[in-house]
């Protein structure tokens, strides 16, 4: 027994040419964009029959519907290469990852904060990780709080905190994205002129202690973070 052939009932998006055009009338649009008026489909068809061209339907939804004549080929070219172009502009979001650790060198850390800002140049979320291990899990919160906001802000970037610094099962994380102005500005660096006095040695010793106490603590050679 043969089957009963399955019809399409959805809309049909499918480009009508020539005799496949329904309308009776149609406001025509001429090869180099001229307006040739409303004519009937005869008419329109006869038209493009005198310019050996095709007629078709661009907007069947108009009232009357626009036609144009071309070529059907040249149309469809047309017709893909400002899809792929439409295409190629819609950008997707997506949250980028970088990971610094306590004793990242300063070299890798401007790497590391180059690399951020061109994620958020590009309009991508980017999410940053203070990883921690061992012994450094133990660490003092706020310690570690500001080892982490000292990166932040060497990101050569305009930005805003998405997602504020917080514990996170890696160590500390803290999630940024683009603000409206695009182009990134590397932090100024000003330099205050200030009045020479004459050297206090009596603190001396006093920051020799407290340097020495922070070297203790990181047990590291190397950046900040």
């Amino acid at each position: 027994m043969r089957k009963p052939t399955r019809r399409y009932s959805g809309p049909d998006t499918r480009t009508r040419i020539n005799k496949a055009i329904r309308a009776a009338e149609l406001r025509v649009v001429g090869p180099e964009g001229e307006n040739l008026g409303t004519l009937s489909l005869a008419d329109a068809l006869k038209k493009a029959d005198e310019m050996k061209l095709d007629l078709i339907e661009i907007s069947p939804k108009a009232k009357p519907p626009v036609a144009k004549i071309t070529d059907y080929g040249q149309y469809r070219y047309e017709t893909k290469r400002k899809a792929s172009a439409a295409k190629a502009k819609a950008h997707v979001t997506e949250t980028k990852s970088v990971q610094v650790k306590i004793g990242t060198g300063e070299h890798d850390q401007q790497l590391k904060a180059k690399r951020a800002a061109e994620w958020l140049e590009e309009g991508h979320r980017v999410k940053v990780d203070l990883f921690l291990w061992g012994r450094y899990k133990y660490m003092d919160k706020d310690f570690l709080k500001e080892r982490l906001d000292r990166f932040l802000k060497i990101i050569p970037a305009d930005y805003k905190i998405a997602d504020e610094i917080k514990k996170s099962p890696k160590g500390f994380t803290a999630t940024l994205e683009r603000t409206s102005n695009t182009k990134a500005q590397k932090p100024k660096i000003i330099e205050d002129t200030v009045e020479e006095k004459p050297k206090d040695t009596s603190a001396e010793p006093e920051n020799k202690s407290k340097k020495k106490s922070l070297d203790d603590l990181l047990d590291i050679e190397g950046g900040l973070i």
